[in-house]
């Protein structure tokens, strides 16, 4: 399964692809069965271990049946990034142009297997935890009066997807003239919503780069 991507979009480096992955952790995960694929929304972990192209740790409610097919295929897990539709009114010649979408996306291959230890998916929660509770007023982790961790772990799998090959795609008009690129932020920003407002800020590191 490839990732239609002409040179002008390709990441430039590996860098923008952890950015991608870090920013925008909710993917969706794609393992292949019979009849039917199984497809699953959760947020994956990216992490680069020396001499690898680094893996993807999560987990799933254990009711859910999808991690009893990791091992029989590979998996590919779908990350997209900052997205917004682009109008050629904002362009400088725009009756030359045709309506379009900008957008950062990238495609993750790779075998996924169940964590191999027991102190694993503990770890694993306690920094996901950390991650999106540590900066709130009363994080929840404070809210649990006593109540071990370890009690939730029966509902849930942790499991790591190995990076074998990564596909990136970074549409952000870099086949339009930086004078278009510049009017297109600006439009970008104008609109006022979030993914808007994220494609403006992704597209203007990109507008200098030609």
């Amino acid at each position: 399964m490839s990732l239609y991507t002409p040179r002008a979009f390709a990441a430039k480096d590996a860098a923008v692809a952890a950015k991608l992955l870090r920013e925008h952790p909710f993917a969706t995960l794609i393992t292949p069965g019979d009849p039917e694929a199984s497809i699953s929304h959760l947020p994956l972990e990216y992490r680069v271990e020396d001499g690898s192209q680094g893996s993807l740790l999560g987990h799933m409610a254990r009711a859910n049946p999808h991690w009893e097919r990791f091992g029989r295929a590979p998996s590919i897990a779908i990350f997209h990034g900052p997205h917004a539709y682009v109008s050629p009114s904002w362009y400088a010649e725009p009756a030359t142009a045709v309506p379009t979408w900008n957008y950062a996306i990238a495609h993750v291959h790779g075998r996924v297997e169940l964590l191999p230890d027991t102190a694993a998916t503990p770890r694993l929660l306690e920094e996901m935890i950390e991650r999106y509770e540590g900066g709130r007023a009363a994080p929840w982790r404070l809210q649990l009066e006593g109540r071990p961790l370890a009690a939730m772990l029966d509902a849930i799998v942790g499991f790591r997807l190995a990076i074998e090959r990564m596909d990136v795609k970074i549409k952000l008009s870099q086949n339009r003239s930086l004078a278009d690129r510049e009017r297109v932020i600006a439009a970008l920003r104008g609109e006022g919503y979030a993914d808007a407002l994220s494609t403006a800020d992704w597209m203007d590191r990109y507008s200098r780069e030609g």
